[in-house]
C-alpha cells in the first residue's frame, strides 16, 4: 500500500467570513492510499482555530508512513485503532487517513461505503447552504444566487438580529444560526426568543467552547434548541454535552474521521440528543464521505464544495439540499485535478 499526499489551495466563489476570520481560499491536504490499481481518498483542510496546517499534518503522517503503508486486510475500525496512538495529537491528519482507508476498503469490496454499513439512504436529511457574514445586501445576493430550502446564517456582529430580519424579507426558507462562539449568555437567551419568531430552527455554538456553565444556563432557558460544535470535538466530548446542548454537530476532521464519528453519533442518540455532521470548506472528497453518514443524522451541513469556484474532485452532488450519490464505489469520489501545489510520496 502506498501513501500519496497532495496539497491544494481551494479557491472560493466569495470571501467567506465567520465571527473570527475571513478567507478567499482554503489550503487542503488530500491523502491517497493506493493498493495496486485501487485508490482511496481522504481530506483535511487547514484550520487556524485548531492550529492545523498542511505542513504539520504532512509531518505527522510521514512519521508513521511505514505503519500506514503496511499491507493489511484490517477493517477500518482496526486500522483506525492501530494508527490512533501515532496520530492522537493530530485528528485532522488521522481524519484524512481514515476517510482514505474507508474509501479504499469499500472499493475493494466493490461496494459503496453506506452499503458496507448496511444503511438505508431512503430518508436522508437535506443539507443547508451557508451564508457567511457580509453586508446585508451581499448576504441577500448570495441567497438569491443560490435558492435553497435551508440556510445556515453565520452571525457574530453587532447587527445580528437586524441581519436575520432583513434576510427573512427575502426568503421563506428554514434558517439555522451559527454564531461561532461570538455571543454571551444573556445575549443568546434574548436572541433565541426573537429568532424563533423569525423562523429559525436552532442555534449552533453561540457561546465560547469552554463556557460550560453558560451553556447549561442557555440549554435551560433558550427558546430554541442549541447544537454544540466547538464544544464537541472528540469522542469524550459527547458525554460532556449531555444536558448542556440539545444536539451535537460532529466535524470529521476534529474527531478523526468517519470511524469515530459513527461511535459519537451512536452515543448522542443514546442520550436522546439531535445528531448532525458538518463540513469545513473542503473539496468533494471530504464532502462525499459525510454523505454516507446521512442515515444516522437529523441535520447535515455539507455545502463546503459548493462554496468553491473550482473543485479538485467529483463526488456526491447537492440538488436543492438533496444528496445525489455518485455511481462510483467507496465514498464515490474521483480526483480530477492532478496538478496540486505539492505532492509527497
Amino acid at each position: 500500500m502506498q501513501l500519496i499526499i497532495r496539497s491544494y489551495d481551494l479557491p472560493l466563489k466569495h470571501t467567506f467570513t465567520i465571527s473570527r476570520q475571513s478567507f478567499d481560499f482554503k489550503p487542503s491536504m488530500i491523502v491517497e492510499l493506493k493498493d495496486g490499481d485501487i485508490s482511496g481518498f481522504g481530506e483535511a483542510s487547514e484550520n487556524p482555530y485548531y492550529h492545523k496546517t498542511i505542513k504539520n499534518m504532512v509531518e505527522d503522517l510521514k512519521k508513521c508512513q511505514s505503519i500506514i503503508e503496511k499491507d493489511t486486510e484490517e477493517s477500518p475500525e482496526e486500522y483506525w485503532n492501530k494508527l490512533y496512538p501515532y496520530l492522537k495529537d493530530d485528528m485532522f491528519a488521522l481524519c484524512a487517513l481514515d476517510l482514505a482507508y474507508n474509501d479504499l476498503y469499500a472499493r475493494k469490496k466493490n461496494k459503496k461505503l453506506f452499503e458496507i454499513w448496511n444503511y438505508d439512504t431512503g430518508h436522508n436529511p437535506l443539507s443547508n447552504y451557508t451564508i457567511g457574514i457580509d453586508t446585508i445586501e451581499k448576504m441577500v445576493s448570495k441567497m438569491e444566487e443560490t435558492p435553497w430550502p435551508i440556510y445556515k446564517i453565520k452571525l457574530g456582529t453587532k447587527e445580528d438580529l437586524k441581519i436575520v430580519k432583513e434576510l427573512r424579507k427575502h426568503s421563506d426558507a428554514v434558517f439555522r444560526i451559527d454564531a461561532n462562539c461570538a455571543w454571551g449568555v444573556e445575549e443568546t437567551i434574548k436572541n433565541s426568543f426573537e429568532l424563533k419568531k423569525l423562523g429559525v430552527e436552532f442555534l449552533e455554538q453561540p457561546l465560547p467552547a469552554e463556557n460550560w456553565k453558560g451553556a447549561r444556563e442557555v440549554y435551560l432557558k433558550s427558546a430554541l434548541p442549541v447544537i454544540a460544535d466547538e464544544s464537541c470535538q472528540i469522542e469524550e466530548d459527547v458525554a460532556k454535552c449531555k444536558d448542556h446542548f440539545h444536539g451535537v454537530n460532529i466535524k470529521l476532521v476534529k474527531c478523526g474521521g468517519v470511524t469515530p464519528a459513527r461511535r459519537m453519533l451512536k452515543e448522542a442518540k443514546e442520550y436522546q440528543m439531535k445528531t448532525m455532521v458538518g463540513c469545513m470548506t473542503e473539496s468533494s472528497i471530504g464532502i462525499s464521505a459525510i454523505a454516507h453518514l446521512l442515515p444516522e443524522l437529523d441535520y447535515v451541513d455539507m455545502d463546503g464544495a459548493m462554496l468553491l469556484s473550482k473543485d479538485i474532485a467529483e463526488g456526491v452532488k447537492l440538488d436543492f439540499g438533496k444528496v445525489i450519490y455518485s455511481n462510483l464505489k467507496g465514498t464515490g469520489v474521483k480526483l480530477i485535478d492532478y496538478k496540486p501545489k505539492t505532492i509527497i510520496k
